[in-house]
């Protein structure tokens, strides 16, 4: 039976009191509008409602940070390039190559959360310090998850450099400690300062033993009663065996030579080696992997993840991947004591080292107020071949819904939206047509907006789409009496229609002014002349001026007859017609080159001139 997700989190509206008015919404593609209607729910209405405001909320808030839209556009690249090398991946450099996509991804992260950071610094006011600090939060969290994504799911790491992995994974996100080391090692008596031991515990934890080590060296410097335990404890931390990279010795022989060692630390714990110095028996005790003297160090170890790592080390340093679940809930349990429930983040974590992709993501998308980190680390995880049996039931599988989810946050950007074509791009199955809805609400505030969405829907042959914008940017022209440019769009547009209504606004311009605007264009018409009557009429009637201009006065007469005879010259234009017949019908110049067949065209368009002065007169008697 599949699982039921919990209720979602009520938004409140400032002002609104939902218990005693109706409510009244619209959806949008990334936003809602919300307000009160002038209804009550029991009494009778009143006649004003209580909060005359209109609300959009917006799904995606997060479009509209100046700091993580750079991570927007950077991971965009990374997106791109990850489809476009697909083709090319194959055995083990497709692994090495999602893996350092990956890693591509966090960099990104990173860089995303120093400069947020930064700002929190530089925040002139409290109340945008703690939202950037908060920033910082979710992006240290996402950027923890993913790594540990990445170790599980993409490296795949087995027993033996999994423990490396997962110990550079804590490392990399408990890093106070090296400030922590710098402020000891500055002072002038390190072994003296007030953290020395809280920094030579951390260092244990982290298994930094060669940097725990070196600070033990200056504690026996100045110390000569501790000298020799020191240096015993100290022997011990040097001689731990570890599985480094590039090692060929087997796990066999790790396990044997780190029992031996172990067995080692047990025997000068219970000789009472270290017992004049709490210090280095506490030390001991969690290189031992005592459990009791790991969850001492509480507030050194920050959090459970942590506990599990260190836990791990000293204790089950070969530990496989399949057991990994097993020691993380039980490191969760004894870390939180009953004393609280897990976090969110704990019960990302805990599902990820279940090896649960799907409850990753799905707690994940609950979580996170965007779609940027489960869109992108689901579709790396598909490109692994991980999620290709999770298909779900209204016809898309996870990856493509959560990218088009993403997608559809960007649209409500003003310039994200960009962004947002890619990723419907590869979205197989329900890309184009939500590319296609999305692309049609795009606000075309300028003419260069305009000519990118266009673009982009000619790129695609999205050919309704064409046609609409370039009537919508027709109707603009028109209305701002650009007539050449609504014309233009309208040409573009290959609508008829339209073409006709702007033709006539030519036409009855000419008539209101006697000449022509926009000669360029209606003098290369071409073959765009021919996709209606009026146009072709406007095109031919100013090619009739052109000649007319010219002095070529019997190509304009011939012209002119056609026109005459062709029957596609408005009614309300047949008077300016005969009008610019009269100097033709009139013209003395008799050149002794004219054939009888001109004088017969003239003499055809005289008869034709007073026919239609007749029909004129009778229709309108």
């Amino acid at each position: 039976m599949e699982e039921l997700d919990g209720e979602p989190t009520v938004t409140l509206i400032p002002g609104v009191n939902s218990k005693k008015k109706q409510m009244c919404f619209d959806w949008g593609p990334g936003e809602m509008l919300v307000c009160e209607t002038s209804f009550n729910k029991k009494e009778k209405s009143e006649t004003v409602p209580g909060c005359p405001f209109i609300y959009i909320i917006r799904k995606d808030i997060d479009v509209y940070s100046q700091i993580l839209r750079k991570l927007f556009n950077e991971s965009h690249g990374i997106f791109v390039g990850l489809q476009r090398i697909e083709e090319e991946l194959t055995g083990k450099s497709r692994k090495a190559q999602l893996v350092r996509v990956s890693k591509n991804y966090r960099s990104v992260i990173r860089a995303c959360m120093e400069e947020m950071h930064q700002a929190a610094i530089a925040a002139k006011d409290p109340a945008s310090g703690r939202q950037f600090s908060s920033q910082v939060s979710i992006l240290s969290a996402m950027e923890l998850i993913w790594n540990l994504c990445e170790i599980l799911f993409i490296e795949v790491a087995p027993a033996g450099p999994l423990l490396l992995h997962l110990l550079d994974w804590v490392r990399l996100h408990v890093c106070e400690v090296d400030s922590l080391l710098a402020d000891v090692l500055g002072s002038e008596n390190p072994s003296k300062h007030e953290s020395f031991w809280n920094l030579v515990t951390i260092l244990v934890l982290q298994g930094r033993l060669d940097e725990a080590r070196q600070m033990l060296s200056k504690e026996a410097d100045v110390s000569p009663t501790s000298a020799g335990m020191c240096r015993i404890l100290g022997d011990l931390m040097r001689t731990m065996p570890v599985l480094s990279p590039g090692n060929t010795q087997t796990l066999t022989e790790l396990e044997l030579k780190w029992q031996h060692w172990h067995e080692e630390c047990e025997r000068h714990l219970q000789d009472g080696t270290f017992a004049s110095s709490p210090h280095l028996e506490s030390l001991c005790k969690i290189m031992l992997g005592d459990e009791a003297a790991l969850l001492e160090q509480k507030e050194l170890l920050n959090n459970w993840y942590h506990f599990l790592v260190t836990r791990l080390l000293y204790s089950h340093p070969t530990v496989k991947p399949i057991d990994l679940h097993f020691y993380a809930q039980s490191s969760l349990d004894l870390f939180l004591g009953g004393e609280s429930s897990p976090e969110p983040l704990d019960n990302i974590l805990m599902a990820a080292f279940e090896f649960d992709i799907h409850q990753v993501i799905k707690e994940c998308s609950i979580a996170l107020s965007n779609w940027w980190f489960v869109a992108h680390l689901t579709d790396l995880l598909d490109h692994c071949k991980l999620l290709q049996s999770h298909n779900l039931y209204f016809g898309s599988n996870m990856r493509e819904f959560l990218l088009l989810e993403y997608a559809s946050g960007l649209f409500a950007h003003h310039s994200l939206w960009q962004l947002g074509v890619d990723y419907f791009d590869y979205c197989p199955e329900l890309g184009r047509v939500s590319l296609e809805l999305h692309i049609e609400r795009i606000p075309l505030s300028t003419e260069q907006k305009a000519l990118k969405v266009l673009r982009i829907c000619e790129q695609r042959q999205m050919t309704e789409q064409v046609r609409s914008i370039c009537k919508i940017l027709a109707m603009k022209a028109v209305r701002n009496n650009r007539l050449g440019s609504a014309l233009s769009w309208s040409i573009r547009a290959k609508d008829a229609a339209f073409a006709t209504l702007v033709s006539d606004r030519f036409l009855r311009d000419y008539c209101e002014r006697g000449c022509f605007s926009d000669l360029d264009l209606i003098d290369n018409l071409g073959p765009a002349m021919m996709l209606s009557d009026r146009l072709t009429f406007l095109g031919k009637y100013r090619e009739f001026h052109r000649f007319y201009g010219e002095k070529r006065f019997f190509d304009a007469a011939s012209l002119l007859l056609s026109l005459m005879t062709s029957q596609i010259a408005p009614r309300c234009f047949w008077v300016t017609l005969l009008t610019d017949a009269l100097p033709l019908l009139e013209q003395k110049q008799e050149d002794i080159e004219n054939t009888k067949l001109e004088m017969l065209r003239l003499a055809l368009a005289r008869n034709l001139a007073r026919a239609i002065i007749k029909e004129g007169s009778l229709e309108g008697s």
